[in-house]
């Protein structure tokens, strides 16, 4: 590992930083070693990814000084948060500030923040198409990222900032998978009319995140968005029933509709289709697919990712 750039990962075990931890253990030749960081290094994924030849320790985005061990002696980090274990954007904040702050105490030469377009740019709080949330946000789960952009860049941190787009992993583990209609067929639900939606595999957004380290210095400043695709509701319903072998179809519902659903998130999750729906050319505009594929030779399509992941798709 001496002769190696060390990349520390935050969220090693999860699905951004999974992918990036098997993209660089794929390529021993790429000039770079892994540090995978975990709260938890006795997991049953923590000590899969030690098999795979990763250096894995134990830190916490809560713990300011263990990252700063964890930061120590490498080359890059990998920052991510997980919006949707707390769902409180000052934390999320807290815990992009300490990252920041480790990354400048190690004197880190790169580091890539996962971070989201803040809507209240697009839609201010006194915007009244959809409903402010916690008192200061449009996407609670994007504003406060978006808005953490500037704790970087205001440390002087040499950063790359990578925006995501929806996961397509979400039909697993989110509950947004087809579920039975009352007459026996299947159908998923999204508030985005016949709007196309930025969707790629998580595990590529980690591979995209190893291209953006492979290039050198050349991305630190800027901001890079990624996608595998961009389908209608229509046309992932369509990659669902030829992949099932059974009709999936597509429910168009409202915004208001969705955000009334009432599950956890249900409101920022609603209000923020609804900022995909009604910026739709912005938000799919930044997210070259040519660009993305540069990154990632083996992006895959919606077709790719179902072959390879469509039999955990829970059918409720």
């Amino acid at each position: 590992m001496a002769d190696k750039k060390i990349i520390t990962v935050v969220g090693a075990t999860g699905a951004q930083g999974g992918g990036l931890v098997r993209a660089i253990l794929d390529d021993p030749t790429g000039g770079f070693a892994v540090r995978a960081i975990t709260r938890d290094v006795n997991s049953d994924k923590a000590k899969e990814l030690v098999k795979l030849g990763a250096e894995v320790v134990a830190a916490n985005v809560d713990d300011p000084a263990s990252l700063q061990r964890a930061f120590t002696g490498a080359y890059g980090a990998y920052c991510v948060t997980f919006f949707w274990e707390h769902f409180s954007p000052k934390k999320e904040q807290a815990q992009a500030l300490a990252m920041a702050e480790a990354a400048k105490h190690a004197g880190l030469k790169h580091v890539i923040w996962s971070t989201l377009e803040d809507t209240r740019h697009w839609v201010p709080l006194s915007d009244e198409r959809m409903p402010t949330l916690m008192g200061e946000y449009k996407v609670p789960h994007f504003d406060s990222k978006g808005e953490s952009n500037h704790l970087f860049t205001d440390l002087g941190v040499p950063t790359t900032f990578l925006q995501t787009s929806f996961y397509w992993d979400n039909f697993v583990g989110f509950g947004m998978g087809p579920k039975k209609s009352p007459d026996g067929t299947l159908a998923f639900t999204l508030p985005m009319g016949d709007r196309p939606l930025s969707g790629i595999a998580a595990e590529d957004i980690g591979k995209c995140a190893y291209g953006v380290f492979r290039r050198g210095l050349e991305l630190v400043g800027q901001t890079v968005s990624v996608a595998g695709e961009h389908l209608t509701g229509a046309q992932m319903a369509a990659g669902l029933s030829r992949f099932l072998g059974q009709e999936v179809k597509y429910q168009a519902v409202s915004p208001e509709a969705y955000r009334g659903f009432g599950f956890p998130g249900a409101e920022d999750l609603g209000n923020m289709f609804q900022f995909k729906h009604d910026f739709n050319e912005a938000f799919v505009g930044a997210r070259n697919l040519d660009t993305t594929r540069a990154l990632n030779p083996a992006l895959q399509s919606f077709d790719a990712w179902l072959a390879k992941n469509g039999n955990r798709i829970p059918l409720g």
